[in-house]
């Protein structure tokens, strides 16, 4: 009778533990990675074909391709736990960057920043943003990507391709140069990775950075009554609007758009040649409280010292129309002879449906405690 009723008891377990494991979340159904109606072009200009003008050029035409079927819930990559002591107390930098890696977790990139060491790809940047060979559209718009993915505790952001595959990450107080991972540690975090500093004055050869420091975090009012040759941006503070804007230098190998600048690399590590690549994204709100909201975050790349932008559109290699006073037609920088076309609009949706993000619950079972506490025999 006894052992019937220990088999009655662990009967009851197993369904509680199946409750346990829904509650969870580990079966997602499967989910369309975007709306029938969003097509994504399977041609698009390179350098070597696209017309030559003073600002890049979008393709003209596009191709609708089959939507995949195989949208697997995804899983998010483990986080290593913290080590029991900093990894880099003692390291060779020189022999660091020899054999350079990107960090493989959040703790690995926190004892990095510790001691001024990258954690992100630190590959020259060059002026022109890498464009994705297929940037989905909709109704005629490029689509910018709504999914906001991360990790449980906040620290890791995870950056898709055009497909919705996790292809990168960034850690929140990493250091990164590169547009592309810069661009995503701001639009996740609405801050700026460890290795920059706010004074456009600060020294390679005074800070920890060396080479990798990059400096100019400040607010960018983007009037245009005293800029003219600015187009404007959302929403823009110094356009009347609500959304408080804040700029970023953008390290490159020279910008050569505007011929105030000097097409130099942006840090030798002894002085910094600042040229005219920023980062342009949109901070606080009215009240001042920053923008956390996806849908309400913009974020800009502009390489001729404001003329022209596009738009980050939240994946790799994702990058919106081009906009401005070169697009247009108009002399670089002029405040007589300028026509800064106006901000190309974007269409929404999640590359990413929360549906097929996996979430990893750790359920430890202590049998004899459930069959004492609800089980009594």
């Amino acid at each position: 009778m006894k052992f019937q009723r220990r088999i009655s008891s662990l009967v009851c377990i197993c369904l509680l533990i199946s409750v346990m494991l829904c509650s969870c979340n580990l079966l997602q159904p499967d989910e369309p990675l975007l709306t029938d109606d969003v097509s994504r072009p399977t041609q698009n200009f390179t350098d070597d074909t696209a017309p030559q003008t003073d600002a890049p050029t979008e393709a003209p035409t596009e191709k609708p391709t089959e939507e995949k079927e195989d949208d697997e819930p995804i899983k998010l990559p483990e986080e290593a736990p913290k080590p029991e002591s900093d990894p880099y107390a003692s390291v060779d930098v020189s022999r660091f960057y020899e054999s350079y890696e990107p960090a493989e977790s959040y703790w690995d990139s926190y004892y990095r920043s510790l001691h001024g060491l990258m954690s992100g790809d630190i590959s020259d940047q060059d002026q022109k943003p890498s464009i994705a060979d297929e940037r989905p559209k909709k109704d005629g718009l490029f689509v910018r990507n709504t999914s906001a993915i991360y990790s449980e505790d906040g620290n890791a952001y995870y950056i898709v391709n055009s497909e919705g595959e996790i292809v990168n990450r960034v850690y929140k107080g990493g250091a990164y140069i590169t547009l592309e991972e810069v661009a995503a540690y701001v639009f996740a975090f609405g801050d700026v990775p460890a290795n920059y500093d706010a004074n456009k004055k600060a020294k390679p050869a005074s800070s920890i950075w060396g080479k990798y420091l990059r400096v100019n975090h400040n607010s960018f009012s983007g009037s245009t009554s005293k800029y003219p040759y600015e187009p404007e941006l959302p929403d823009i503070s110094g356009c009347g609007g609500s959304l408080r804007y804040y700029e970023i230098d953008i390290g490159t190998t020279g910008t050569d758009c505007d011929p105030k600048y000097t097409a130099a690399i942006y840090n030798n590590g002894s002085r910094i040649e600042r040229g005219a690549a920023r980062i342009v994204y949109s901070r606080f709100d009215a009240n001042g409280d920053k923008i956390i909201d996806t849908n309400e975050k913009y974020l800009f790349y502009t390489y001729n010292h404001y003329n022209d932008f596009q738009e980050y559109l939240n994946y790799e290699g994702g990058w919106g129309e081009m906009f401005g006073n070169i697009t247009g037609g108009g002399t670089i920088s002029s405040k007589t002879h300028y026509n800064p076309t106006p901000y190309v609009a974007t269409a929404r949706a999640e590359f990413v449906p929360m549906g097929r993000v996996e979430s990893v619950c750790l359920i430890v079972v202590d049998v004899a405690f459930l069959e004492r506490r609800y089980f009594s025999l």
